[in-house]
Parts: C-alpha cells; sequence; structure tokens
C-alpha cells in the first residue's frame, strides 16, 4: 500500500468472531477496505492505532481462522 488512509471517518464494524463480553474485541472498517488495504483496530480502545493489511494478506488470515488452521 503506498498510502496511509484517512480513518477520521471511518465506519467501524465488530467482526462476527468477537466474542459478546467486552473480550476479543477486533473491529474493522469494510468501507476504507475497498480502497486496497484492511484497517482493523482493538474496539475497547477507538481512538487508539489501527493496523492496516494489505487486502490479499487479510483474506488469507480470515480464511485460516475459518478453517482452525490458527487455532490452539
Amino acid at each position: 500500500m503506498s498510502s496511509i488512509p484517512d480513518l477520521s471517518r471511518a465506519v467501524w464494524v465488530k467482526s462476527s468472531y468477537s466474542n459478546g463480553d467486552g473480550g476479543d474485541c477486533v473491529e474493522w472498517a469494510p468501507a476504507v477496505a475497498r480502497s486496497g488495504g484492511v484497517p482493523v483496530r482493538d474496539s475497547k480502545v477507538p481512538h487508539g492505532p489501527a493496523l492496516v493489511f494489505p487486502s490479499a494478506s487479510w483474506s488469507s488470515f480470515v480464511d485460516d481462522v475459518k478453517t482452525g488452521r490458527l487455532a490452539d
């Protein structure tokens, strides 16, 4: 990715893999993700940093989670 996306107006969505008791809360910004990078942050720290992953790398990660390749 050649530039850092402006996340100041991003609409964040909690991952369906996050649990409901306040832990393991991952959010991403789908509208920003359409521009080639997937921004991800900790929902418990909404004004903290966000990581932006290349779309292909994020897709591979999600596939690995879904198939259980990253399970404990």
